[in-house]
């Protein structure tokens, strides 16, 4: 799973970063227009929105990335607390709305909660496709009654390929969903891991 940070304050960015690192893989964007060059890529699971950004405020990232069809779910994570800035947001398209300072806990409950429901699980963390099971708590891959060893990445391709189905998706946009926009390594990486199974 894959949580893209739109945030123009660099420390808090690490913060929220830190906050979630043990469940997610991150990237971070610190301004509007790399925000949305991120979202494009259409390989995160959820987006994390500051709205008093320089530039391009949140509610404007926010319009242009449902304008431009980009339905991932989005969480305002923000100092503003007014019931009239959380309508606002809502009605731009926001998932979910979260005031500063925020708990680390109920950041990944939000969190959790939204992947639930954009996977359509309410009960567990579970992703089924035919007869492969998926435990994303426990990264548990089960075939009938038979558990299916993997490793790292290899379950992370399982998901992401399941999440996708019915979709033509690129070898690129595996890599760039996997190993992150920053990764060091090449495109070649796939069929290493995809040979193992």
């Amino acid at each position: 799973m894959r949580v893209l940070i739109i945030e123009d304050d660099k420390i808090l960015s690490k913060t929220i970063e830190q906050c979630i690192i043990s469940k997610y893989d991150v990237d971070r964007a610190f301004d509007g227009n790399e925000g949305i060059m991120y979202a494009k890529q259409d390989i995160y699971d959820v987006i994390i929105l500051d709205l008093m950004m320089p530039i391009m405020n949140g509610y404007d990232v926010l319009n242009a990335l449902r304008s431009d069809k980009i339905y991932t779910p989005v969480l305002i994570l923000t100092a503003k607390d007014t019931l009239e800035d959380k309508l606002r947001g809502f009605k731009s398209g926001a998932d979910d709305y979260l005031v500063k300072p925020f708990n680390r806990e109920e950041l990944l409950a939000r969190i959790d909660a939204i992947i639930r429901r954009t996977n359509g699980n309410y009960s567990e963390n579970i992703i089924e496709f035919k007869d492969l099971k998926l435990d994303l708590n426990n990264r548990k891959v089960m075939i009938g009654n038979k558990e299916l060893i993997l490793q790292g990445k290899q379950f992370d391709m399982l998901e992401y390929l399941i999440n996708s189905k019915n979709t033509i998706i690129t070898k690129d946009q595996i890599f760039d969903k996997i190993w992150g926009f920053n990764s060091e390594t090449s495109t070649n990486v796939i069929e290493v891991y995809a040979s193992r199974t």
